[in-house]
């Protein structure tokens, strides 16, 4: 019997210490948190890691078919909040570039990157997504 409490004790120390882990990979370095409504009007938001190439900001779906990249689809119109400022973007998703943006992503994030997918799968399957400016009105005026 003390076995078995010693082996569940130890499972739960594990458990623990793999969400612990990625808990701080997935929350540190730049978080962005991005905010959409689905189709059926419902608001979401979700924190995502972002990257920078060619003067254009970058998100990218660990996998293609996640919730939340499943729910905005290929294109949408998002809010994206960054170092405290909300800016709203069209979304587009952009998966030949899937290489370069995962490239990027390890480059930025380093081990955090590692640990992610380690602990959730490679990222063959993931989905880059363009964040194109959306042009206020009252900005294209002046």
């Amino acid at each position: 019997m003390r076995a078995i409490k010693t082996i569940l004790g130890a499972l739960v120390l594990l458990i623990v210490a793999a969400v612990a882990l990625q808990t701080v990979a997935s929350e540190s370095g730049e978080v962005v948190v991005l905010g959409y409504t689905d189709v059926s009007g419902d608001l979401h938001e979700t924190r995502l890691w972002i990257v920078d190439h060619q003067g254009q900001a970058w998100l990218r779906s660990g996998q293609a078919q996640s919730g939340w990249a499943t729910r905005l689809g290929g294109e949408a119109e998002v809010v994206v909040t960054r170092d405290g400022q909300a800016r709203a973007y069209r979304a587009v998703a952009a998966p030949e570039m899937a290489t370069l943006i995962n490239d990027l992503m390890l480059k930025k994030y380093g081990w955090r990157e590692q640990v992610i997918s380690a602990m959730f799968g490679s990222r063959e399957g993931s989905l880059p997504l363009r964040l194109e400016p959306m042009v206020d009105p009252a900005d294209a005026s002046h």
